[in-house]
């Protein structure tokens, strides 16, 4: 079994693959000074409650933008699993071309991203990942990665939107009612302007980018709170929550030995 990690600003994903299909998915917050030790009893403990061993993984690899969790990660691997693990950027081929001046700026989620659509949808594509951060991807019709937009993430609007203001309470991001949009108290006037500020951030970016790019483009959704904007976000064609994790399946099946080889 494969064990991917994908470690983000704010949350980390553990997903579980038996050959055939996922068996399990978890995600943590991100803790950078959470140890090999943490990492193993926690997951160890949930999946048991899946019917799975740690001793089951004979794989894993990883994708980080958090620099100081791969430390432990890795540890986790080694230790844990007797395996050494794939690390995104180290030394994992991405199989796709990045037109870009500085190839290696590119994150390794945006890549990780990209081999994940390419390949399941008809391109070009616009990739939305919904995060800590905002980022706008494009990949060619040919599966190269073409650049992007990094824009705040809508938690992060909502944050600062309270941090910064002495009057302002913290509020749970949602959906204004009925699709409303005229807040009548405080609290439903911050979530409407986050939330229709941030689909027309989303709208209007997109429009941006296709009369820039000057083709029909199909736009992806994924990442965390992405589900908040399935039908308020127009231009979104699909959602996909297993976007990431389908590019980490696909980076280990072209970066794994094949079995009796060295």
């Amino acid at each position: 079994m494969l064990l991917a990690i994908d470690t983000g600003n704010t949350n980390t994903l553990f997903a579980v693959h038996d050959g055939a299909g996922w068996r399990a998915q978890w995600r943590s917050a991100t803790d950078s000074t959470r140890t090999a030790d943490d990492y193993a009893v926690w997951l160890s403990q949930l999946m048991a409650m899946h019917g799975l061993e740690l001793s089951a993984i004979k794989a894993c690899i990883i994708s980080t933008v958090v620099p100081q969790s791969l430390f432990h990660q890795r540890n986790l691997a080694r230790r844990y699993l007797q395996v050494e693990p794939y690390v995104v950027g180290e030394n994992v081929e991405i199989g796709i071309e990045v037109r870009l001046p500085k190839p290696s700026e590119v994150g390794a989620d945006r890549l990780v991203n990209a081999v994940g659509a390419s390949g399941h949808y008809d391109g070009p594509l616009i990739i939305i990942d919904s995060g800590t951060a905002t980022t706008f991807d494009i990949v060619s019709g040919d599966g190269a990665f073409e650049g992007g937009i990094i824009a705040p993430g809508i938690n992060l609007s909502m944050r600062a939107l309270h941090e910064a203001s002495a009057k302002l309470p913290r509020v749970a991001i949602q959906r204004p009612a009925q699709g409303q949009v005229i807040g009548k108290d405080t609290v439903t006037a911050m979530q409407s302007g986050v939330f229709w500020g941030y689909m027309d951030l989303i709208d209007g970016l997109v429009r941006r980018i296709l009369d820039e790019y000057g083709q029909k483009m199909t736009v992806i959704g994924t990442g965390g709170v992405a589900s908040l904007f399935e039908g308020a976000a127009r231009s979104i064609d699909h959602f996909d929550a297993d976007l990431t994790i389908r590019g980490l399946l696909t980076l280990y099946q072209r970066n794994a030995t094949p079995p009796g080889q060295a």
